[in-house]
Parts: C-alpha cells; structure tokens; sequence
C-alpha cells in the first residue's frame, strides 16, 4: 500500500481546485458575476445600500432608534429592489449551483476517507463500525 504525504495530498487537492475552477459551473458563476459588475443599476443600489449601513451603525452607537428604523425600512427597501433584478437572481442561482458542487466534491472526499478507514480496519462500511471496534465486540461474547 502507497503511503502519501500530506505534500502530495495537498498538490492532489491542488490540481483538484484547478479543476473545479475550469469547469462549465464555475465558468457559468464567473460570467454572471461579471455581468452583475458591469450593471450600472445593480451597482448603484449597492453603493446605497453600503451608504445606509454605515449611518446605521452610527445611529446605533448613539442609540437614534427613530432614525435607525428608518433607515432600517429603507434598506429592506433597496434590498428587495435588488432582488428583482434578473441578473441578481441569475447570481444568487449559480451560487447556489456552484456550492452544491463544492459540498458534493468535499462530501465525496470524507465519505470515501471514512468507508477506506472503516475497510482497513477490516470494519463494516454499512453499520459504520471500524474494525476495532467490531474486534471488541467479539471479544467480549466469550
């Protein structure tokens, strides 16, 4: 049995993100993205939005509640103005598509670390018991 330093694992992973960042869901992320940077409207609300997030804060370190709920109402406001738009909407699903991917990769990766243990250890990889502790179990009938 190859044994792998955490080097090689490492330059694995490496090549790994390499790949994930080359493919069409990631690719379809950075489009979108880009396009969200180029939208004049998107952009501005942002600005707004940032702008009304810091007088908040300031409101709230000299406790203006009146003036705090205000601003609180308008950028509730901004935000679901943002929502609206396509291309946000179109951002927020290739988020949602590229995170799924990156769980599915790094669900894979510990499932796989956890069967090759449980395997190793001559366990059982459906009741998830390495073998340790099957071998003591045995152990204690007699």
């Amino acid at each position: 049995m190859a044994e792998y330093t955490r080097k090689e694992v490492l330059d694995e992973a490496r090549k790994l993100a390499d790949m994930l960042a080359n493919t069409e869901e990631i690719d379809r992320f950075k489009q979108v993205e880009a396009k969200l940077n180029e939208n004049k409207k998107v952009q501005q609300l942002i600005q707004k939005i940032k702008t009304l997030q810091k007088q908040a804060v300031n409101f709230q370190a000299y406790e203006k509640r009146e003036a705090l709920k205000k601003i609180e109402a308008e950028l509730d406001r901004l935000q679901n103005e943002i929502d609206e738009i396509p291309v946000v909407q179109e951002f927020k699903e290739t988020q949602i598509v590229v995170n799924d991917v990156l769980q599915l990769v790094s669900g894979t990766i510990a499932r796989e670390v956890t069967n090759s243990v449980i395997e190793s250890t001559g366990g059982d990889v459906l009741s998830g018991e390495t073998g340790s502790k099957t071998k003591n179990k045995i152990g204690h009938g007699h």
